[in-house]
Parts: structure tokens; C-alpha cells; sequence
């Protein structure tokens, strides 16, 4: 299934998320401001966190027709922010000049502007998250929060560290990336008061189907073209993150090739990147990675067997298969 056939249930919650987003945007009245909001808006995204929030919400639910109000579209819109001031520090600390195919803000304004926008977008996420009234919510996506910047702090402290052991890079997309899948997942199941049962459920599910994200996301970065990214490929590596495919490389090497790939990490020229990228793709890092990455998604299918048949469920259990198909069409 393509992300559109599978969004198709939720087509019009989406397109109201997008107008909050949209609205909470235009709503500065600093002109500057509004000019970079404006290339915001115009830069896309999949929006695959709110659609996580709108599915599990109705799939949890379990009625075809049940209703979606106000606060869960807001709540949809306000995970997106966060995604988005994320991604801003992020093309901020990775020195990031592309991304979605557009500019960064980083390349088009500077660090000062990336950073301050950042921190505006994480103020009008929590502004519509203060405004639903639920503390569920409320803590739900504030220990979220803390998570990713507990990832990318580490990430930062771990680059060019070449002996990272593959317990601590599961810990730091976990904490970087699936937490707010998680959370995604949670809040959309509290917004239904669903039980507890099916909220730790909806739970496990994002947060298993995030660490596969991360995973196809770092394989797609080192062995990807520009094209399918959206970015310039080999942005992880060039900035010293160890990520699963380049770790499943370093093990499977003997001494002396292990040696030389850690000779040219260092060294980071382009030259030495080309070479990574291409001894990548002549090795059974796609098959570990995508190995790795099933299990995964396997794993977050298997959490949704308490829900009811519906849409929204089968809608869950499609984009699990995405996310492997965007990472390991058939070479």
C-alpha cells in the first residue's frame, strides 16, 4: 500500500490537522516571523505522527463512524509541532542543508533563527496540548519530549565513537525517535478513554514501529539516493553517527578491514565516505538491517492483536509494511 491509499480513512483529519498547524503559524504578528513560518508550511512532511494519533484514536474506538473532535485533532497537530522543532535543532546540530527536497531553515536563516524557531514551535505545541485539559496528555507528551532531547544529547556524545556497543545506539532511537511515536500512539487511545490495556498497547505499538523507522531511516541514509530522501545521503556518517548498518559492517570485518573503515570514518572526506557507502552495499548490511527492522515492525503488528478488526487497525498494520518496503525494495 502507498501512504496515500493508506491515510485515505483519515484523509479529512488530516487535512484539519493542517489547518491548525497552518493557523497556528499565521497567527504571529511579527512579519519576519510569519516569512519563515510561511516556508515552513510550504516545506511538507508526511505527517505520519498525527496519523498514528487519528488511527489508534479510532481504531481503538473500534467503531467505523466514531466521531473525531476538536481536541484530538489539536492534540494530532501539536505532536506534528514538536516533530517539526525537532527536525530544525536536528538540520541545526548536523549542519544540515537540505531536507523534504527544500532548504533548511538553518541554511536559509542561520542558527539563531533555526533555534529560536525551534523553541517557538515546542511553545505552540504545548500551548495546544495545555489547552485540551487532560494530564494524561498533558505528561504523556511531555515525558516524550524529555526522551528525544535525552536522544539527541546522547547521539551528540556518542559521534565518532566507533566502539558503541548496539545496546546503546537501541537506546538512543528509542529515546530520539520512538518515544514520540509512542506517545503518538498513547495519546490518540487516551483521547478515545480507552483502557489501560489498549493504551499500553497502541503504546508498544509506536514505540516498536519507531525503532524500525530509525533503523530503515539510517539504512535509507548511507545507501540511499537523494531523490528518495529528500536530503543529501551520508549526512549521519559525515557528521560521526554510528548507526545499525555501519555497527553490522565494523563486527562482520576482520582486523585489517575494520581497521581501514575506521581509518576512513575518521578522516570524513568524500573520498572516504564513497568508499563506506559503496562497501555498505556489498555487504549483508541490507539483509542484517532489514532483518532487524522486521522484527520489529513484527513485533508492533503483534501488540495490535487485542484490537478489533477495523479500517484503522488494518490502516496500523499497513504502515509497518511501508516503512519496510520504503527501506529494502528488492535490489
Amino acid at each position: 500500500m502507498r501512504l496515500k491509499e493508506i491515510y485515505q480513512p483519515i484523509r479529512k483529519e488530516l487535512t484539519q490537522v493542517d489547518e491548525v498547524i497552518k493557523t497556528s503559524l499565521s497567527e504571529a504578528r511579527n512579519s519576519s516571523i510569519l516569512k519563515v513560518n510561511r516556508f515552513l508550511l510550504e516545506s511538507g512532511g508526511k505527517r505520519m505522527r498525527p496519523a498514528l494519533v487519528i488511527l489508534s484514536a479510532k481504531a481503538s474506538n473500534g467503531k467505523a463512524d466514531s466521531p473525531v473532535n476538536k481536541q484530538l485533532i489539536n492534540i494530532a497537530s501539536s505532536i506534528e509541532l514538536i516533530h517539526m522543532a525537532s527536525l530544525i535543532h536536528d538540520d541545526v546540530i548536523d549542519h544540515s542543508q537540505r531536507r523534504h527536497n527544500n532548504p533548511t531553515v538553518n541554511s536559509r536563516w542561520g542558527m539563531d533563527v533555526s533555534i529560536t524557531l525551534g523553541d517557538y514551535l515546542y511553545s505552540l505545541a504545548f500551548e495546544l496540548i495545555s489547552n485540551c485539559g487532560n494530564t494524561d496528555i498533558l505528561s504523556c507528551i511531555s515525558s516524550a519530549t524529555k526522551s528525544m532531547c535525552e536522544g539527541e544529547l546522547s547521539q551528540v556524545v556518542e559521534r565518532d565513537n566507533l566502539s558503541l556497543l548496539k545496546d546503546r545506539y537501541l537506546m538512543i532511537i528509542k529515546k530520539k525517535t520512538a518515544s514520540l511515536f509512542a506517545a503518538s500512539c498513547e495519546v490518540g487511545a487516551i483521547s478515545a478513554n480507552s483502557s489501560r490495556s489498549l493504551r499500553s498497547a497502541l503504546r508498544h505499538y509506536g514505540l516498536n514501529f519507531g525503532i524500525a523507522f530509525q533503523m530503515v531511516d539510517d539504512y535509507l541514509d548511507l545507501t540511499g539516493g537523494e531523490s528518495n530522501l529528500g536530503k543529501a545521503p551520508g549526512q549521519d556518517i559525515s557528521v560521526g553517527e554510528i548507526t545499525l548498518p555501519l555497527l553490522n559492517l565494523l563486527e562482520s570485518s576482520d582486523k585489517n578491514q575494520r581497521c581501514r573503515l575506521k581509518a576512513m570514518l575518521k578522516s570524513k572526506d568524500s573520498d572516504s565516505l564513497k568508499k563506506i557507502r559503496e562497501e555498505l552495499a556489498d555487504s549483508d548490511a541490507h539483509l542484517y538491517t532489514r532483518r532487524i527492522s522486521s522484527s520489529y515492525i513484527n513485533l508492533a503488528k503483534d501488540k495490535l492483536k487485542v484490537l478489533k478488526d477495523s479500517e484503522y487497525r488494518r490502516c496500523l498494520l499497513g504502515l509497518g509494511d511501508f516503512i519496510l518496503k520504503k527501506g529494502f525494495t528488492e535490489r
